[in-house]
């Protein structure tokens, strides 16, 4: 599936919140407002959105809004060297709590894979993500300041 066929469409720490968190090198350099590259290895790029704000005391870590991108799903077996896996797709998935996230998509090369979270980071810092269908149960007191924050609007 691509970033497309998802209806959502599916950086560093200490960073301000005011611009990108691209390096210049990564792919990331028009990174969306907010967001910030957390960290970046060989097959794996962690993406989150306002670790000032995401600290416990403004809103709960564990929710920290996280894109993975990976080489190999990341359910695969612990251990499992994703260089070691020619053809091997990347796979791109916002997480809104470790147990709340949207369909991965899967993209051919990690170009395609930084754009399709590129495209989910954006949408998201710009309040057009439809993260509240992510939730079976939702918590509306926390998705009400999470628009707050996003500029979400019903």
């Amino acid at each position: 599936m691509s970033g497309s066929d998802d209806p959502n469409g599916l950086t560093g720490p200490g960073d301000s919140a005011g611009d990108g968190g691209g390096n210049g090198d990564d792919g990331f350099d028009d990174l969306a407002v907010g967001w910030r590259v957390w960290s970046e290895e060989t097959g794996k790029i962690v993406l989150v959105y306002r670790p000032d704000v995401f600290d416990a005391g403004q809103f709960p870590a564990p929710c920290l809004p996280t894109i993975y991108v990976t080489r190999g799903q990341r359910s695969r077996r612990p251990g499992t060297d994703p260089r070691s896996q020619p053809g091997e797709k990347w796979y791109v998935t916002l997480f809104l709590e470790p147990e709340v996230g949207n369909d991965t998509s899967a993209h051919e090369d990690r170009p395609g894979a930084i754009a399709a979270a590129g495209e989910i980071a954006d949408r998201f810092a710009r309040g057009a993500f439809d993260y509240r269908a992510l939730y079976q149960v939702p918590r509306e007191a926390y998705l009400d300041r999470l628009d707050e924050l996003t500029g979400h609007e019903d």
